[in-house]
Order: C-alpha cells, then structure tokens, then sequence
C-alpha cells in the first residue's frame, strides 16, 4: 500500500505509515473459538460486570444459575468490610429451548470518584473490586470493537492489561454468538476479569441482533438488552440501543448510537440524538464522542455503504454540534481518517476511526480500495489485530495510540495528538452550509 500522509489541519501529528507496519508485520490468521465455563456453585456470581449509570453511580450485572439468589449488592471502600449495600433486579429470557439464569442488575452509589471499591454479589461467593472514573480530566478510554471469544480476543484483552485506563468503549458486535446461546455466558465469563473492573460502555452490532427466525416470535436484541443493560434511560433515551452518558465530571460526553435501530429523521434514535445534543454547553464540554456499528467512512472492500443511509441522516448532526471523533466497528481492521464532513475533507469535522479489530471469529479484513473515492482523505490503515487508547489530557489536547497485536508484544501502530474542535473559535462559530473546503483551503 502507498504511503498516505495526513492532512494536519494545525494540529500536532505523529504517523507510523501503512507501509512501514505492513512491512514489518505478520498479520495473523483467525485464532480458535475459545469457550470458557464456569465451575463455581449455581448460587454464586457469574459473568460480573460494571457500567456507568449517572454522575456518581455504577451498575453491577451478573448471572446466576440459581434464581434464589437476591439481587443485592454490599460494597465499601476496604477489602472485606462492607458498609454499603443496594437491591436491584433481575430478568430472565427463553431462546428456542435455552433459557438463561437469572441476570441481575443493580445501581450502587453514589460513590467517591477515582476510589476503589469492593463488591460482593447476592451475599455469595468472592469479593470483586473496580475503581471509580476521575471526576476532572485526564481521563483514558480503551476502545475494541468485533471482540468475539478466540485467542486473538484473548491476546487483545491482555494487551489492554498492560496498562491502566478508566472507561472501555465498544463499538459493537460483542459475543459473536449468533443465537448459539450458550456462547453468550462464555463470553461474559471470558471478559470478566477486565468487565468487573472497570466500566464497559457498549453498543450494539449486527451480531447482537438475532431475529432471524420470525416465525418463532424471537424479538431482536433479546440477548443482548437483558444481558447488557446500558444507562439509557438516565440521558432520556427510550431505547437500549442508543443512549449517552457523561465522563470526567462532564468534560466528555459520549454518544452511543444504534447502526441498528431506526435512525431517519422522524425516528426516537435522530430525536433523541437532536435533544441530547442541544443540552450541550461546549464551554462546560469541551470532548465530545459519537460511538457508532457500521462506518461512515471505509476504503475496506467489506462492508462497503453499509453506514451510508445513516450517515446521509445523520451526519449533519454530529458535524453541526461538533463531534470531535468518531468511533465504528464492523469492518474487521483498523483505519482513521482525517476530519470530515460530507466526504470532503473539513477541518471542523470529525475524525473517524475504525477498530473492528479485536479478536473475532470472522478473521481481518484485508483488502484496502486505493482507488475508493475516500482513499484520499484516509491516513493511516491496517488489517491487524488490536485495541485503542483515549487519553483526553485536558480541554484541548488529546492523545490516540493504536495497538496491533504481535504475539505476546504490544506493537504501536498508529498515533496521533488531536486538539479539541470547542478550542476552536472559527470551529465552533461556523456552519454545515460551509462545509466544502479545498484541499489548499486547509
């Protein structure tokens, strides 16, 4: 692949070149489908899991086998002594002829920002710990999407242990189990030890949908909204598939949106997103994140215009509230983009980023479109696995480092400074009819 060069637009850029990584790079094949059981009594805590709900609250999820089990959680702030505790609920569903344990959910809090905690699930079993998000910037995001259950998942999972971070997005596409439920439960047991840690804020792909037998009234998502129950009623949304929430005391938001759910402009998803966006205070929000399935914007053979109907509706929506960047799945690969509105390059636009790349079944997606009319504002691409890190520093500067899988070592692939589009002045006082910029332009 030729050497593609950024379009720096002001901002400081550090980039490793698609053909230095290609070069010197092995990319691997799919690794085995890795399923993980559980050999604790039906009474204690299965697939644990955490997700921020609110300014100060976290919710604590898990399995049990045995549906006796309270939904209760006690939690403190020393290992062993628990002088906190809070009741939830819990739900169940029927797929064909599996029916899942009781997953409960419950809200503790409020809580101590940056703090750690110890938690223990339905009076049983061992004692979990995870650590509170920072209520003021810095704060780091990891970013995986595609992750599936195999080794290159494992191998993504560890890599992201080699360093602390506050909050793990996920772009979608999460078990890969494809109404084979049982995989589901092997998943979130595989994704534990990272999920009851640290918050895991996700959203759903096409492989969350499962609907493809009608005739048996098997709803679409069933899975994944009773397993993953994300804050959505908390921003006002009316749907687990898409919602948003605020980090770093608010200096961030983070938008969750649903390649999956309706998106036109007579939909809940476009006027939730309208609403949500017009509470916005930039001055008070300086970072703001869109979290999306299917691409905007892909020189990659798969998958091609799968995103194009939302972004048509879309777009001018994250380009007018001045989404900073944008985070997508889907295409097993990693590929960032320059600033963009409406195919053209734009210095107020946001970045876009693939990272479908974290360890699925379905094996990389290889093949790159150099001749694809997008090939021009794209700058960097790599069909490797791997993960991502946000670091937002403070209200204008922000770091990116992307990570390939290599064996057992943590590769940098790609990195990049960004500074904020509300420290902008000509940014935040310019609007979508100028949208058009000239390459000299920039």
């Amino acid at each position: 692949m030729k050497q593609a060069w950024p379009l720096a637009f002001g901002f400081a850029v550090i980039v490793f070149s698609s053909a230095v990584g290609a070069a010197a790079y092995t990319r691997p094949p799919p690794g085995r489908i890795l399923t993980v059981k559980s050999s604790d009594p039906d009474s204690h805590p299965q697939q644990v899991r955490i997700s921020i709900v609110g300014s100060d609250h976290m919710r604590i999820s898990w399995i049990t086998k045995d549906k006796n089990i309270p939904s209760l959680v006690d939690y403190g702030k020393t290992p062993g002594v628990y002088d906190s505790s809070a009741s939830g609920e819990s739900t169940s569903y029927r797929f064909f002829f599996y029916t899942s344990g009781n997953i409960h959910h419950v809200d503790i809090g409020p809580l101590d920002a940056n703090t750690t905690y110890y938690y223990r699930c339905g009076g049983v079993g061992g004692e979990f710990t995870f650590k509170t998000p920072p209520s003021t910037l810095p704060i780091e995001f990891v970013l995986i999407g595609d992750l599936g259950q195999t080794e290159w998942t494992a191998s993504t999972l560890s890599h992201i242990n080699y360093s602390d971070y506050d909050i793990l997005l996920l772009p979608g596409d999460l078990s890969y189990a494809d109404s084979q439920q049982p995989l589901w439960d092997s998943f979130a047991l595989l994704v534990q030890p990272q999920a009851s840690r640290r918050p895991w804020m996700v959203t759903q792909g096409n492989h969350e949908v499962e609907s493809l037998f009608p005739i048996f009234r098997i709803h679409p998502f069933a899975a994944y909204n009773a397993r993953w129950r994300m804050p959505f009623e908390q921003s006002s949304s009316t749907s687990n598939l898409f919602y948003s929430f605020d980090a770093a005391g608010g200096e961030a938001h983070v938008l969750m949106l649903g390649s999956y759910a309706e998106y036109g402009v007579k939909s809940q998803q476009y006027k939730w997103l309208k609403a949500d966006l017009a509470k916005l205070d930039r001055r008070k929000t300086p970072w703001l994140l869109a979290i999306v399935h299917a691409p905007w914007y892909n020189t990659n053979d798969a998958h091609q215009r799968e995103g194009e109907g939302m972004r048509k509706d879309v777009e001018k929506l994250l380009f007018d509230a001045k989404v900073d960047i944008v985070f997508s799945g889907h295409v097993h690969a990693y590929e960032r983009f320059t600033r963009i509105y409406d195919n053209a390059a734009n210095p107020c636009g946001p970045i876009y980023i693939t990272i479908g790349d974290g360890g699925n079944r379905e094996g990389l997606a290889y093949n790159f479109n150099e001749n694809h009319n997008s090939a021009n504002l794209s700058v960097f691409r790599e069909a490797s696995f791997g993960h991502g890190r946000l670091k937002v520093l403070d209200k204008k500067r922000a770091h990116w480092i992307w990570h390939r899988n290599n064996n057992s070592n943590l590769d940098l692939g790609d990195e990049l400074w960004i500074e904020s589009l509300s420290s902008s002045a000509s940014c935040m006082t310019v609007h979508s009819s100028a949208a058009h910029y000239s390459d000299d332009e920039l």
